[in-house]
């Protein structure tokens, strides 16, 4: 293989590519900030090539995050920061740590409590990172603020039901929905002011992520499921509303509403 087609030949491309005399404009003028979000995108295509079972999709998609990182590095290194070699030994140092039962003595049998190990593993490691920086050590440390929110909500609460902050029964969890609900319909029908209205929607929204959680299910995944299922059924009365040489805006509420019952129904009869 050609050292072109490497990692040390990847690198080389990223100076090329940065490189002010002679390098791409566009990628010379990049920062953290403007490449961040291209960062994420990519993960995203990663999560949606695995979904698809599309390896040739993964392999290319995978590639593009890695560019990223490489990306990155190389600014880091630029600025003085980093290497994407001190990357690199950051990981696997880290790798390394925290799994003390393949390259320690540890024994740690199943994937339970290795899950543990690594939580405990990584709140010592926040703990130690706070106090080198003068700081006291929050159960919450750590939760990126970037994360979709859904996600973050879930994670703080994980978090917080460590150290006992929780509701001890699924139904107290019920109960809370259900106050959240009713104060949100208070809140909406009082015309309360936006900002209030929005507090109390998130409010809602947090205590379904809870209630998620108590049931061991991924509220993000359910999300994508209703959205899918979603799009399927607006899909279907788009389709028959077709056939009759009309489309979703030439139609009444009314009628929409009866062909989404009737794309319901054909969904039931076919599983």
């Amino acid at each position: 293989m050609s050292d072109t087609y490497s990692m040390a030949g990847l690198l080389d491309i990223m100076r090329r590519l940065r490189d002010p005399d002679g390098g791409c404009p566009w990628d010379v003028e990049q920062t953290f900030k403007t490449i961040a979000p291209y960062t994420i995108e990519e993960a995203y295509e990663v999560d949606e090539a695995i979904r698809a079972n599309d390896m040739d999709a993964l392999k290319d998609e995978l590639g593009d995050l890695l560019f990223q990182a490489v990306f990155h590095s190389q600014m880091a290194e630029e600025a003085g920061h980093f290497t994407f070699a001190d990357v690199v030994q950051g990981v696997s140092e880290k790798m390394v740590r925290r799994h003390p039962h393949v390259f320690g003595k540890a024994d740690i049998a199943t994937a339970d409590a290795q899950t543990s190990a690594w939580e405990i593993q990584k709140a010592k490691e926040r703990a130690l990172k706070a106090k080198e920086q003068g700081q006291t050590a929050s159960a919450l440390d750590g939760v990126s603020i970037s994360l979709p929110a859904l996600l973050r909500a879930m994670k703080l609460q994980k978090r917080a039901a460590r150290v006992g902050f929780d509701w001890p029964q699924t139904s107290d969890v019920l109960d809370k929905l259900q106050e959240e609900a009713r104060e949100l319909v208070e809140a909406a029908q009082n015309n309360t002011d936006v900002a209030h209205i929005k507090e109390e929607v998130g409010d809602l929204l947090f205590v379904m992520a809870n209630l998620a959680r108590h049931l061991a299910i991924d509220p993000e995944e359910a999300l994508r499921g209703t959205n899918a299922k979603f799009e399927r059924r607006f899909h279907r009365i788009e389709a028959l509303l077709a056939q009759q040489g009309r489309t979703p805006s030439q139609s009444s509420l009314e009628e929409m509403d009866t062909l989404w019952n009737q794309a319901k129904i054909e969904e039931k009869a076919a599983q």
